[in-house]
């Protein structure tokens, strides 16, 4: 996650409360989500951007795992995810992201 990105996410946590924002990651690889998801959650694990040291627990969901995808239209998902799904390696995207979750997620809905 970018340095510009986590700003983002620390200030609109700032602005909003933490309780009420929600991380949607999109990332093609199961280690990149792993890492923003951890990044919004417990801090910057590389300790180089405006996360560092800074635990905000999010939740945080890759828009791949059921619980987004049951959200959506089954039409637009298919539209817009449904490629996504086929290449990808879901189960490792799913478990990454949802072990951090339950790991360090403070506001479960």
């Amino acid at each position: 996650m970018d340095l510009e990105i986590q700003q983002r996410v620390k200030d609109l946590t700032e602005k909003y409360g933490a309780e009420n924002i929600v991380v949607l990651l999109g990332g093609a690889e199961a280690e990149a989500a792993g890492l923003s998801a951890e990044t919004v959650t417990a801090g910057d694990p590389t300790y180089a951007g405006p996360l560092a040291g800074i635990s905000l627990g999010l939740m945080v969901y890759h828009v791949l795992e059921d619980e987004v995808r049951n959200e959506f239209d089954p039409e637009v998902y298919d539209e817009q995810c449904g490629l996504m799904e086929m290449v990808l390696d879901v189960d490792a995207i799913k478990q990454e992201v949802g072990s951090i979750r339950e790991q360090y997620t403070q506001f479960k809905d």
